[in-house]
């Protein structure tokens, strides 16, 4: 499926989807983003869960025409998986494309129903990958995290014993409007007052792992100015029966760590190569998990060298 109206993201998109996350990566700031050693973009770039959100978007509207929703539910596909890989940065201004494959359903080894999707800008490849319906989360399989405790006693930004940081958040309603508008959705499908519709978007909480890392970068005293890191690949699950539980100011504990490959060094090492993160959201009393990603960065420099 391919889109007929050409879209953008203007500034304004970016600077909403930045306040509605708490992102403050320079990468989007309109001016901060000369700051930066070396950038190649020449400006403000776009955010990585913005374009996610938008797609998630046209997906759910091809469910919808296709009346996929009925068979989703009919085969128990509670599960969202998404994984895409950047290839290029997004621009205010450029013109977008999204591209549905045609949705492919199988029974073997487990139900799954999949649609592969392409975006371009400008007509230029900026992201590959696809999104999955399955009963069971596609990525990283059952976490043991027996050890994390009552994390809403845990004070937010800190080291837990077991190794992973804790970011706290928090499901606004005012913040999830504005995070689908500056994806270019409609917000009325999601929230409305009068009818007391409170329905959280799939991509709205995994966002704020982008403001998760950033503060753990700080607390590592990273210098985002000489050494910027940009996403190069997501892989997220997201639980929609726990989604659709949530409510305003329910608190999402953010629960970060390297991947076991990625131990020997973190943010603040100047010299640092890609690095792999587990990431888990947590919520209500009982520690629900609502999504778990891997998240894969990359200093900007390795890209410099790259192009080079």
């Amino acid at each position: 499926m391919n889109q007929t109206n050409p879209e953008f993201f203007s500034q304004l998109h970016i600077d909403i989807a930045r306040n509605s996350t708490d992102d403050f990566n320079l990468l989007h700031d309109s001016r901060k983003w000369q700051n930066i050693n070396g950038n190649p973009f020449n400006g403000p770039i776009s955010l990585g869960f913005q374009l996610e959100s938008l797609i998630e978007g046209k997906i759910a509207e091809y469910r919808r025409q296709h009346d996929e929703e009925k068979l989703i539910a009919e085969q128990g596909l509670n599960f969202s998986n998404y994984q895409f890989t950047f290839a290029n940065a997004i621009k205010p201004g450029q013109t977008i494309e999204v591209d549905i494959k045609e949705s492919l359903f199988k029974h073997e080894p487990s139900a799954s129903l999949s649609n592969r999707i392409i975006v371009k800008a400008d007509g230029k490849l900026a992201l590959t990958g696809y999104k999955k319906e399955t009963a069971e989360p596609l990525f990283l399989g059952q976490p043991n995290l027996s050890r994390v405790g009552e994390l809403k006693i845990q004070p937010d930004r800190c080291f837990l014993n077991n190794g992973f940081f804790l970011k706290r958040k928090f499901m606004m309603t005012s913040n999830a409007k504005n995070f689908l508008c500056a994806s270019l959705r409609d917000q009325t499908q999601y929230f409305d007052e009068l009818q007391d519709k409170v329905i959280f978007p799939e991509m709205f909480p995994c966002a704020l792992l982008s403001s998760a890392l950033l503060e753990k970068a700080l607390k590592w005293l990273h210098d985002f100015e000489r050494n910027p890191m940009v996403y190069t690949s997501h892989k997220i699950s997201i639980d929609r029966r726990c989604l659709s539980q949530l409510r305003s100011n329910d608190a999402v504990h953010i629960l970060i760590k390297p991947a076991a490959d990625c131990a020997a060094h973190d943010f603040g090492d100047l010299n640092a190569t890609p690095l792999d993160y587990e990431c888990y959201g947590l919520v209500n009393n009982n520690n629900a998990l609502l999504f778990r990603a891997l998240i894969s960065l990359v200093p900007l420099e390795s890209i410099l060298k790259a192009m080079a």
